[in-house]
């Protein structure tokens, strides 16, 4: 699976702080025996973030987009409205699903806007930023994504026996 890590963050942009949870990103990805493609790091500007989702799906053909950082209530962030802007179906459950991973740890889980869909052959999820939180999430969405791309790269087989 070919994957795109974008973490936005205005100070990790400048180079004035280290992108640990994009690196993280990264490493989960590796082990998880995924390719992690192409990676990059935006400041929390809306236009910026949706030409770079609309590019990596639609001309390098990522099966899987992985954002970090802007899902929260902050006045910058707005990763989940420039995602919302290229998708073309949303997947509400993965977002609900991260929540329910999220809640028993911190209930600041509620402050989270992140969302997820697809767009053409791609699976775009919006992830927090804290590596913490990714830490505690990604690990329990593996099989979820892996099912998810195979559907949307139009594996005909039935759902009720890939658990």
């Amino acid at each position: 699976m070919r994957v795109g890590i974008l973490t936005l963050s205005d100070k990790g942009s400048k180079g004035e702080r280290e992108d640990i949870s994009g690196k993280l990103l990264q490493e989960l990805v590796k082990e998880t025996g995924w390719e992690p493609t192409l990676y990059t790091i935006l400041p929390d500007e809306k236009e910026k973030i949706s030409t770079l989702l609309k590019e990596w799906a639609d001309k390098k053909g990522l099966d899987l987009i992985l954002t970090n950082g802007g899902t929260g209530v902050y006045p910058r962030d707005v990763t989940p409205e420039a995602t919302k802007e290229v998708i073309e179906k949303e997947i509400p459950g993965i977002p609900e699903y991260i929540r329910y991973i999220s809640y028993p740890i911190t209930p600041m889980a509620a402050l989270t806007r992140g969302v997820a869909g697809i767009r053409g052959n791609t699976l775009i999820i919006n992830l927090p930023g804290s590596p913490k939180a990714i830490k505690e999430i990604f690990p329990k969405l593996t099989k979820v994504i892996k099912h998810a791309v195979e559907k949307i790269q139009g594996d005909p087989s039935e759902c009720a026996g890939k658990h």
